[in-house]
């Protein structure tokens, strides 16, 4: 037996320090984005860059990046949240860094592919009991869940 089935409380804590983790890098991108570059700034990057759509791509990726950093840290709609976060790495990836190899200090697409697999990592298992979503709609949940194999004494 797996540790996180017999004790789910292990699984829950790393979703925890992972969406916090995740969460405030988020956040910190789109704060940035935000507060000091400003949308028109953004925008005329993503133009430069050959984003489509530059003024949408610059909100979306910043709004995403910002409120979806603090729904993560405070696992809220993390499925959602962190599919949105995921599609932005792709297209950050995309447009970005692909082309200029895997590493950060060259401006290749190392960080961003671990962002995308945490994302989509996250999408998948969703925020863990310590969440909003886990005290929203853990009940509810637990109602249809099998029961988890007790521990030998």
């Amino acid at each position: 037996m797996l540790p996180p089935r017999r004790f789910p409380a292990i699984s829950d804590t790393g979703l925890l320090i992972g969406r916090v983790a995740i969460g405030a890098m988020f956040t910190a991108h789109g704060w940035k984005k935000f507060s000091d570059e400003g949308h028109s700034e953004v925008a005329a990057g993503f133009d430069q860059l050959g984003i489509p759509l530059p003024e949408i791509s610059a909100y979306f990726t910043t709004y995403v990046e910002l409120v979806g950093g603090i729904a993560l840290i405070i696992g809220l709609l993390v499925p959602v949240v962190a599919l949105l976060h995921a599609v932005n790495m792709a297209g950050a990836f995309y447009y970005v860094h692909m082309d200029k190899g895997f590493f950060l200090d060259k401006g290749g697409y190392e960080y961003v592919m671990v962002l995308f697999g945490a994302s989509l990592l996250l999408a998948g298992t969703g925020a863990g009991r310590f969440s909003l979503d886990g005290l929203l709609w853990g009940r509810r949940r637990g109602e249809n869940a099998p029961e988890r194999e007790s521990v030998p004494a």
